[in-house]
């Protein structure tokens, strides 16, 4: 394989990993309550699905802490591929 193309790699799957820890959920099930949270590190949604009372669709949304996520997973990704190119031109001069 191409040196050249590990960067192009290493964005894909970081890529993946972000969008799995904005997106994904992990549900929280109580007798009186079902929920589910999205994002990681921070709890940017929460979705809530029953309650005591009955069925429910209530979404709780933190802007705040889904643009921190952003910021802190993009730039992370930024990070990982500046590292990654600058050791493949290492390797190759």
């Amino acid at each position: 394989m191409n040196k050249r193309y590990i960067p192009t790699i290493v964005l894909v799957v970081m890529s993946i990993i972000t969008i799995a820890a904005i997106t994904l959920g992990v549900p929280y099930n109580w007798p009186d309550n079902y929920h589910v949270r999205h994002g990681f590190p921070l709890v940017w949604g929460t979705h809530t699905l029953s309650t005591i009372a009955g069925p429910a669709d209530i979404w709780s949304v933190s802007v705040a802490a889904l643009v921190i996520d952003l910021i802190l997973w993009l730039g992370l990704m930024g990070i990982v591929q500046i590292i990654s190119q600058r050791m493949i031109q290492h390797t190759l001069d």
